[in-house]
């Protein structure tokens, strides 16, 4: 397929292991992953001076590409900080807890809510949505912070962006690289999709309970175990804690109807949301602290911006590293590559596809294997393009079954790299939920590794 494969692609390939290898014996994999980033870049140089350099400047792309993500996660915080202050959450969750009665139904309301949210408005907002609210309801029905946090990711990074019926962002990238109509990527996705989401989160479900009877996992989270937990404050009467536990709700609705109006997605969705929170921030520091409301709102702000780069922190050499693997190398690094680079990541995908012979099931297994390999840059839209073409060429080899493979990888490279495997891709469920990215990432890998294996296995039938 013309790519040229040189030591900077086996490097990565190399130090991609090591980090696995540490997150799997729960080692921190910050010294891995910074090493990683200097060896790449004075493979790729041969200066010193620029090597050293590219670490510090590949810290500044990761936050540059992580920074929308860490102000949501810090104006919701913040927000949710003063509902717990003046006791307007109690009153939010009261009806809640009607429905919530245990950790089973806890999991499964919170995980289908957010997955047909996220069909309309993508998961970023969607978390912002649903976690400050759910969160408390689902903890004291008994479900743990962690088993929340993997409901909201599970369904919504997984089920919901994989799929993507109602938007088709992701089945028209891979479609249109694949040659064919978006409509029949989407046929084609929906027994897969099936096939995934129930098998991923019944074994997650499965593993979750018992860890839950082993007593092995804590209620609350505790990931920012130095941040300070509000306690609640007689500082409004009930009437308006009524009144607000209504209208931020309304408020919030209101941008659920601005989003399909204006057909608001992705970031500007999640923005609509952030500047939402930021007001209601604001109104309830003044009514309910008065003259001191201004001091208290910038009190406010500051807690929620310590906690966002407290959770962010530990992530973001590991995301620097990965970013190197697709258009990150050329800002960091440099036009170091052969021209024919795709980006590193890219390449290793397109070399895979290229070694093995054309048969339907390794046809299947690589195209599984193809989507996984270029989410590891933690998009999971970057390489389904790829997938979209190599699903056409696989496909017309084999003489059937394009849009199912094309499927498959948009499948495996979104449930990778989308938001359930790479810890900054899952952070801000993570975040809302106070428990660490990397041991909610711990907890998605076997239920998706297994969901993987099944829907491959599924794809060789239906073809």
């Amino acid at each position: 397929m013309g790519i040229e494969l040189t030591a900077l692609h086996w490097i990565y390939v190399a130090f991609i292991v090591l980090i696995i290898l540490f997150m799997v014996k729960r080692l921190d994999t910050t010294l891995i992953s910074i090493l990683g980033i200097f060896v790449i870049a004075f493979v790729a140089t041969g200066e010193l001076t620029s090597s050293i350099s590219g670490v510090f400047n590949s810290f500044i792309y990761a936050i540059t590409e992580l920074l929308s993500t860490i102000l949501i996660i810090s104006i919701i915080v913040a927000m949710s900080r003063v509902l717990t202050k003046t006791g307007i959450n109690e009153v939010m969750i009261a009806p809640f807890t009607k429905i919530i009665k245990n950790p089973a139904l806890g999991f499964w309301t919170i995980g289908i809510l957010m997955m047909i949210i996220s069909w309309f408005f993508w998961p970023s907002p969607a978390v912002a949505l649903l976690g400050a609210v759910l969160l408390p309801v689902a903890i004291r029905a008994g479900l743990p912070a962690l088993g929340v946090a993997m409901a909201m990711n599970l369904f919504g990074h997984g089920i919901a962006l994989s799929s993507d019926f109602i938007i088709q962002g992701a089945p028209k990238l891979t479609a249109d690289a694949a040659g064919i109509p978006v409509g029949d990527v989407v046929m084609a996705s929906i027994p897969l999709v099936v096939t995934m989401g129930v098998v991923t989160t019944v074994v997650a479900f499965y593993l979750l309970r018992r860890d839950m009877k082993r007593g092995n996992i804590p209620l609350v989270g505790t990931y920012d175990n130095s941040t300070e937990q509000e306690q609640t404050e007689n500082l409004l009467t009930m009437k308006q804690k009524k009144f607000f536990a209504i209208l931020i709700p309304i408020a919030f609705l209101l941008d659920v109807v601005a989003m399909a109006v204006f057909k608001l997605q992705g970031g500007d969705a999640t923005a609509l949301v952030g500047g939402t929170s930021v007001f209601i921030l604001l109104l309830l520091c003044i009514v309910a602290y008065k003259k001191k409301g201004l001091d208290q709102t910038t009190s406010y702000f500051i807690k929620g911006f310590q906690f966002g780069f407290k959770v962010f922190g530990p992530v973001i050499p590991i995301a620097a590293f990965f970013y190197l693997g697709d258009a990150g190398f050329l800002a960091i690094v440099g036009d170091h590559l052969p021209e024919s680079s795709h980006g590193i990541v890219n390449d290793l995908g397109m070399g895979l596809a290229a070694l093995v012979p054309l048969t339907t099931e390794i046809a299947v297994v690589t195209l599984t294997g193809v989507g996984a390999i270029t989410g590891l840059d933690g998009s999971g839209f970057s390489g389904i393009s790829l997938v979209g073409s190599i699903g056409n060429l696989f496909g017309t080899a084999i003489g059937e079954g394009t849009a199912t493979l094309t499927a498959l990888g948009q499948i495996a490279a979104i449930w990778v790299g989308g938001g359930t495997l790479v810890p900054w891709a899952l952070i801000p469920a993570a975040a809302i939920c106070n428990v660490s990215p990397f041991e909610l990432a711990r907890r998605n890998l076997l239920p998706v590794v297994i969901g993987l294996i099944v829907t491959t296995i599924v794809a060789m039938f239906i073809i």
